[in-house]
């Protein structure tokens, strides 16, 4: 067994129980719509860094960045009782900047696509159809 897969199991275990916590356990309305992206549980499974998303502007984020970290303690004694770990990790939330940069890289590419220049069959580059 390789030293990194029991920390990527917890992860995944994690961020299952999670996402169901979010959806059906935590009420708190500063949340909204929120999307966990990953999951990283340190090598000696102490610290589990959970990275999500959440729909709205900056107000909104920093909103669901303060009602998450007030629902740490019930996620936390939550993933106690339904996974069996001797020790349960520290939960820290962070919001997921990588999907921003790929929305920002992906409407530059757009962006690049809509004024690129298109070829048509005037432009035969052989020359054959110079006149």
């Amino acid at each position: 067994m390789s030293q990194g897969s029991r920390p990527d199991r917890v992860a995944d275990l994690i961020r299952a129980e999670l996402a169901l916590l979010l959806a059906r356990e935590v009420h708190d309305p500063g949340i909204g719509f929120v999307t966990l992206t990953r999951v990283q549980v340190s090598p000696d499974l102490q610290l589990a860094r959970i990275y999500y998303t959440a729909l709205g502007d900056e107000a909104a984020r920093k909103k669901t960045a303060r009602a998450l970290d007030r629902a740490v303690p019930f996620l936390r004694r939550q993933i106690g009782s339904r996974l069996r770990l001797k020790r349960v990790p520290e939960l820290v939330f962070h919001y997921d900047e990588s999907i921003a940069g790929q929305d920002r890289i992906e409407q530059l590419l757009n962006d690049i696509h809509a004024h690129a220049p298109t070829s048509d069959a005037s432009d035969d580059p052989s020359g054959e159809n110079d006149e």
